[in-house]
């Protein structure tokens, strides 16, 4: 008998894997609580895959044998919870896509840097020569690519929503960068459950995986570490004192692998700044892993271009420079981001807020940001927490106001910076949307000034 496949959500992933689970010989349906673009539309019905919008119809999805959702579905949704005490299977894309790869995955997950490290290290296997394939939460849907061909190693993004609907995912190589607060809101506001998530990742992993991550993260070397992890590990960002450690140095990385040590300067790559460093040693010790050479890691940490919206210069109006870090979605990420310029800093923050604790970003205030323009529609908590510590905050719904203040503020030398530490729902499609209207701002300011 045919088993029948619904799927959930028809985004990237949710349209990928229709198309892989049709290849395979699936029944599918495919069920979306909302529209569905034109271009997913025209996916669908090329590949002959029924669908619905605007709405679930309930008989037609628990009759399936199995369901893949979208990340974006939590598995307190009603129909999920209803579907799973029917014991009928839950899972995501990347698990459903995992059956039906030949190749060894390298799979990078962290609260912040997951994008920046994954490009990077598949710009690193490819500057190698190694048949690789890029995929997860950046670029093509993994199970879409699967529908037509398959690479000897993939390297993908994969997020804590994601990991959610692992069963039997096994990565060859595992990279966890970090865990810090962030989607709060998803688990409760327990910090424990977010992080379990997070290492829920190298569950499946054995004695002939690997499992990388970053020396000094209390997280994942501390008490939310759990007891399966059972891969060879790699601490990068130790003191170079060991074999075989990647270590950390205020004007360079220092690699020391097997019987070869070399060191690769700040001024060597294109990637800036500290936590960039964190991110590249992770990459490098992946790419080492899968028998890159130092002189082709030199090579690629060259000529690697990093995605938009992280760190991203804007242009220059009257000397004031403008830095669209719209991926800067929790503190953290924003804590890189004003750690990356001495100051004075002009920060844009501001949107749908994730339970943010925003203290420990006082001392970089303190030392460097000169105003806050509070962009989103609900700014209460970012106002109360900077209240009195920065001396001029507005608010504002309008990305062409927030960079026309901050060019009244500004003076040559300084650095307006978006870096919300928020999501952006509240007045954009997604951070992708918001970088842009951004940097068009900037462009059209710009040529309005040199008129």
């Amino acid at each position: 008998m045919i088993k029948k496949i619904v799927i959930l959500g028809a985004g990237e992933s949710g349209v990928g894997a229709a198309l892989l689970a049709v290849e395979k010989g699936y029944e599918v349906f495919v069920s979306d609580a909302g529209g569905i673009s034109a271009s997913r539309i025209q996916q669908l019905k090329a590949g002959n895959i029924p669908y619905e919008e605007n709405g679930h119809t309930e008989e037609n999805i628990l009759d399936a044998q199995e369901i893949i959702k979208s990340p974006g579905i939590p598995y307190d949704n009603k129909l999920v919870q209803l579907a799973m005490e029917q014991g009928i299977p839950v899972i995501d894309e990347l698990e459903f896509a995992f059956r039906y790869t030949k190749g060894k995955v390298i799979a990078i997950t962290g609260t912040n840097g997951k994008t920046t490290t994954t490009l990077l290290t598949f710009h690193l296997l490819k500057t190698a020569g190694l048949d690789v394939g890029l995929g997860g939460n950046v670029g093509k849907s993994w199970a879409g690519q699967l529908a037509s061909s398959d690479h000897a190693w993939w390297v993908l993004e994969v997020s804590s929503f994601q990991i959610e609907g692992f069963v039997a995912f096994k990565p060859t190589i595992a990279v966890l960068l970090n865990i810090t607060p962030d989607h709060l809101d998803r688990y409760g506001y327990d910090f424990n459950r977010y992080a379990a998530t997070k290492f829920k990742l190298a569950e499946k992993q054995d004695a002939s995986d690997h499992f990388i991550s970053f020396h000094e993260v209390a997280a994942i070397g501390g008490a939310c570490r759990p007891t399966f992890l059972t891969a060879q590990q790699y601490w990068v960002g130790g003191s170079g004192s060991q074999p075989n450690v990647l270590a950390l140095a205020s004007d360079h990385i220092s690699v020391s692998w097997r019987d070869e040590t070399f060191q690769v300067y700040t001024d060597e790559m294109t990637l800036k700044g500290e936590h960039n460093k964190i991110n590249a040693l992770c990459a490098i010790q992946a790419a080492l892993l899968c028998g890159a050479s130092p002189a082709i890691i030199k090579t690629g940490l060259a000529t690697f271009q990093n995605a938009a919206h992280r760190m991203e210069p804007a242009g220059t109006i009257k000397g004031i420079r403008f830095v669209n870090d719209s991926k800067g979605t929790n503190v953290d990420a924003t804590k890189y981001a004003l750690a990356a310029y001495p100051g004075p800093i002009i920060w844009i923050a501001g949107g749908v807020d994730k339970g943010n604790d925003y203290s420990e970003l006082l001392p970089l205030v303190d030392e460097r940001v000169k105003g806050l323009i509070c962009l989103g529609k609900a700014n209460e908590k970012l106002r109360s927490a900077f209240s009195g510590k920065i001396p001029a905050i507005i608010e504002t719904t309008s990305i062409h106001t927030a960079v026309e203040t901050a060019v009244q503020w500004g003076v040559t030398g300084d650095v307006v910076l978006l870096s919300p530490a928020c999501a952006s729902f509240d007045l954009f499609k997604n951070y992708e949307d918001r970088g842009e209207q951004f940097k068009a701002a900037v462009q059209s300011l710009k040529e309005k000034t040199a008129l």
